[in-house]
């Protein structure tokens, strides 16, 4: 989810819709048909995350692609076997969230690839527009990112790949190794996906500062029918990450992880949008190894907010840690305004 998403986007849905105060009850909304895009050619990288999730997430070229990303006729070296998958947040698109790892990412030796999804086919309310990535349900999310991982693998001969999901992205990750066709539980030697790293994922939900919450509590208590006309304004994919909606509770179902697969989990104390932010953890369940960590662990200077996740150095270099121990960098500590 996106900056703009955690107060003054939920308010606006509050008191707009007026459901508060007393809307009937309204039929559950059919799934919404959306569909990935493919980049055409690359934006500039920029320095700060809330900037430029305005630029090209919501404004803006939002098809452009980050540079280092999608250079379909790169091959991967014997020191860094596994494509890296880039997956971006709520309303916001490949550009938007990784203009600044993408490069660093790519300088470090990798083949980079980031795909738009989750874009609504038609245009509805406030966030749901077909240029707003991240829109539509997750399921439907993930069986694009299945599409593209088969591109990806097709395209470099690699055997596995490696990804990289923000906020809404790390659910969609989730979704793929569950049931997408991304992990093997018979043989996890044969999955898909090696390596998975999430930047304030809302693994178990967001309270967005506790009117998500408040959201559900309408529904559920009152009966108001809030829930479907909120959808109408942040689609689908939003709805599902508040605490305790159905579709958490399913992909939660049977544990966090699947076999197989490394996880980091980064967290930062000052996320306004995943919260409560250590819900962003994962619990390891067999065969699955999971490195949960505090952006602020050693280094209170990085103030990182959720957008500013993919836009740390700190994080940047955690990352990069974690797709390749053997060569990995000095851990940096910065401040990231």
């Amino acid at each position: 989810m996106a900056r703009w998403g955690s107060t003054a986007m939920a308010m606006a849905a509050l008191m707009s819709l007026g459901a508060i105060s007393g809307t009937a009850a309204a039929d559950p909304a059919p799934e919404m048909a959306t569909h990935s895009s493919d980049t055409t050619g690359h934006g500039p990288v920029l320095p700060q995350g809330d900037a430029a999730w305005v630029a090209y997430g919501m404004l803006g070229d939002t098809d452009l692609a980050p540079q280092g990303a999608n250079d379909w006729a790169c091959k991967p070296t014997a020191e860094h076997p596994r494509p890296v998958i880039l997956l971006h947040g709520s309303w916001n698109s490949a550009l938007g969230g990784f203009s600044r790892l993408s490069p660093q990412v790519s300088q470090a030796g990798y083949c980079v690839f980031a795909l738009n999804y989750g874009r609504p086919d038609v245009a509805g309310a406030g966030l749901v527009q077909p240029w707003i990535g991240a829109v539509g349900p997750i399921r439907e999310s993930a069986r694009q990112l299945a599409a593209f991982v088969e591109r990806v693998l097709a395209a470099t001969g690699a055997g596995q790949v490696d990804m990289i999901g923000h906020s809404h992205g790390g659910l969609v990750i989730r979704q793929y190794l569950k049931d997408g066709g991304g992990a093997d539980s018979a043989d996890p030697a044969a999955n898909k996906v090696r390596k998975v790293i999430t930047l304030g994922a809302t693994n178990h939900g967001t309270t967005l500062l506790g009117l998500g919450s408040l959201a559900l509590a309408i529904q559920q208590h009152l009966n108001s029918g809030f829930l479907p006309l909120v959808q109408e304004f942040i689609g689908p994919g939003g709805i599902e990450q508040l605490v305790g909606s159905p579709y958490l509770t399913q992909l939660n179902a049977g544990g966090d992880t699947v076999p197989g697969v490394d996880y980091t989990v980064i967290a930062t104390q000052y996320d306004e949008v995943s919260t409560p932010f250590d819900a962003t953890y994962l619990a390891p369940g067999p065969g699955a190894t999971v490195h949960n960590i505090l952006l602020q662990d050693g280094c209170p200077l990085d103030t990182s907010t959720h957008n500013g996740l993919p836009y740390s150095p700190r994080a940047a270099t955690i990352a990069l840690r974690a797709l390749d121990p053997d060569s990995a960098p000095e851990l940096a500590c910065t401040p990231n305004l």
